[in-house]
């Protein structure tokens, strides 16, 4: 049996590919990992302003309650709440990154207090949907369920 260089060539390139694509893949997750705690923290703090520059133009935010928020709503709720987080954690994240999406979803644990001292537990199952925008991700969908 013959074997020529072309032969070897073709195998040696895809090997060579499918070595590069995780390094993408490994970096892409990092960056939204990255946003999805910057958010966390923003979310946390109650800073819309760092929250708004991790959201995409069209977003779409639903919460556990079946309110759904535009990117100005979302902002001027955070903005304007009448609560503070005394704590909040996004446990067991996983992230997949699919060409240009990133599929983040994690459970979503805290608690509110509110300026009357009440305070509310929250416990949810989250789905974000993250969208690569140039070089930056944005979030352009989540949803929340209770648990």
């Amino acid at each position: 049996m013959n074997i020529d260089r072309r032969q070897l060539a073709l195998p040696a390139l895809a090997l060579g590919l499918l070595s590069v694509v995780p390094a993408f893949a490994g970096a892409d997750e990092d960056a939204v990992a990255k946003n999805v705690e910057t958010f966390r923290a923003g979310q946390a703090a109650g800073n819309a302003e760092a929250i708004a520059s991790l959201c995409a133009d069209d977003l779409s935010y639903s919460h556990s309650n079946a309110k759904v928020d535009t990117k100005a709503s979302l902002l001027d709720g955070i903005a304007k709440a009448n609560y503070k987080w005394t704590s909040l954690e996004y446990k067991d994240p996983t992230i997949r990154v699919v060409g240009p999406t990133a599929i983040v979803r994690f459970n979503f644990v805290g608690e509110q207090e509110f300026t009357d001292g009440k305070k509310t537990p929250q416990n949810l199952h989250i789905l974000m949907n993250w969208q690569k925008q140039g070089n930056d991700w944005k979030l352009l969908s989540r949803a929340a369920t209770k648990l």
